[in-house]
């Protein structure tokens, strides 16, 4: 019996299942009633976190106004059919990305805010996508899908590693999460799995628990431990059949399936396609309800990326091949701000996606948070004392857009502030993140 005493309320357990029991008389197993959940049809709110490096062209990233009247820098020019469900945050950034070098110490931080150990040391801090995925990530198949289009590079820049500049998603101070560069392999993960354990009977789960339980209670006790058994049994079956005569039983996803090909294997040649490649695979988690919690780094900072698909403007009859991009971005010029465009294409294309799918009164991308970042201002200058942040979607309606949103002259510019509101609108509130201890109420 001493494996069944708990403190609190105890519990059934099994392989991924934990079953909470009935009051009993010959075991004491009644504890605080958990808090009741959000009503099941309601669809939950996900969060994608995307990121491009280098910065901006330095003259054409702003947005004033709102609603539909909001303006838009070139920049952002390909977002502007989403201008109402656009927010515009300008004048936030990370103290401690600004005491080590320019690159690998404004990145590694980027959504976490914390200090960054240098001389070839990985140590940064566990980023916020990941303190969310570590809550939501128990009730999804895959915990956060963390993507790329550009491989980690592992040297050291400036007594710091590279490592930094290559990865934005943190599952702990010392561990960046696993890049996926593989279209293929980021369908895989999704998809190609036998079934788990939650997928299972709750009750073929917990059976031998069940068993161990029953032969040290009263018989009382065991009639109804067995009436609990049958009960949940009934519920299982009435929700299984339900779901087979097509009946809605709370909020399901949109899709239980891919509905596009598995992509070939290896990394596409196009740069472009490799992008919406990885925004297809990142939707489809999303509308499975394989995830909630996505990260795609377009490039690295300091990248080495070139895009011969783009026609130059300053070398007519060529693409924009004829240097990296990292180097691009310190010209500040029309290819570069091509670049950027491209970029932002790529984010139009996947809020188009997301918006085309209903789930409910909303669409995905009402239920989404998806944010653009990059670790410097403009790449030219490696200035981050103010850094470019936009956020699409409507967090369920908890969040509104259509706004522009100017911190740069107040005090308190804490970028990981936002992180903080963001988290509040997934229900998830830690009285610190970062260097912030509050939320920014405007947002």
């Amino acid at each position: 019996m001493k494996t069944h005493q708990f403190n609190r309320r105890a519990f059934l357990r099994g392989a991924g299942v934990t079953m909470a029991l009935p009051w009993m008389e010959s075991v004491n197993v009644w504890g605080d009633e958990p808090k009741k959940n959000k009503p099941a049809s309601e669809a939950p709110v996900r969060l994608c976190v995307t990121f491009s490096g280098n910065g901006f062209q330095s003259k054409e990233w702003w947005a004033k106004g709102e609603g539909k009247a909001m303006e838009l820098g070139r920049v952002l020019a390909p977002l502007n059919e989403f201008k109402e469900k656009l927010l515009f945050v300008r004048g936030l950034y990370h103290e401690e990305a600004r005491k080590g070098n320019i690159h690998s110490s404004q990145t590694g931080n980027m959504l976490s805010g914390a200090p960054i150990a240098s001389g070839g040391e990985i140590r940064s801090g566990t980023s916020f996508d990941q303190l969310l995925a570590q809550t939501y990530g128990r009730s999804t198949k895959v915990p956060s899908l963390v993507l790329a289009c550009e491989k980690s590079n592992p040297s050291v820049h400036k007594n710091y590693s590279m490592l930094y500049s290559s990865h934005i998603s943190w599952s702990s101070p010392t561990t960046p999460t696993p890049l996926e560069l593989y279209p293929a392999l980021a369908f895989d993960r999704l998809f190609k799995d036998e079934a788990s354990p939650a997928d299972k009977s709750v009750l073929d789960a917990v059976l031998a628990d069940a068993q161990d339980l029953r032969r040290d209670i009263s018989s009382s006790d065991q009639r109804k431990l067995d009436e609990y058994l049958d009960s949940v049994r009934d519920v299982e079956k009435r929700i299984e059949n339900a779901g087979k005569r097509g009946e809605l039983q709370g909020w399901r996803p949109t899709l239980d399936k891919p509905n596009i090909k598995r992509p070939a294997d290896g990394i596409p040649q196009d740069i472009a396609e490799h992008m919406k490649l990885m925004c297809d695979i990142l939707v489809l988690g999303f509308q499975t309800e394989t995830t909630r919690i996505t990260t795609l780094k377009l490039n690295n900072d300091h990248s080495a990326l070139r895009f011969p698909n783009l026609p130059s403007i300053q070398q007519p009859g060529h693409g924009i091949d004829y240097m990296i991009h990292h180097l691009l971005s310190h010209s500040d010029g029309e290819d570069y701000l091509k670049v950027n465009q491209l970029f932002m294409e790529q984010l139009a294309y996947l809020a188009r996606k997301l918006d085309a799918v209903q789930e409910g009164p909303r669409t995905l991308l009402d239920n989404t948070m998806l944010m653009h970042c990059s670790s410097m201002m403009a790449g030219a200058k490696h200035d981050n004392d103010q850094l470019p942040i936009i956020v699409l979607g409507g967090a369920g309606g908890r969040l509104k857009g259509g706004r522009a949103l100017d911190y740069k002259d107040k005090p308190d510019r804490q970028l990981c502030r936002l992180f903080m509101s963001m988290m509040d609108k997934m229900e998830v509130r830690p009285k610190t993140f970062g260097d912030a201890k509050l939320m920014l109420e405007e947002v």
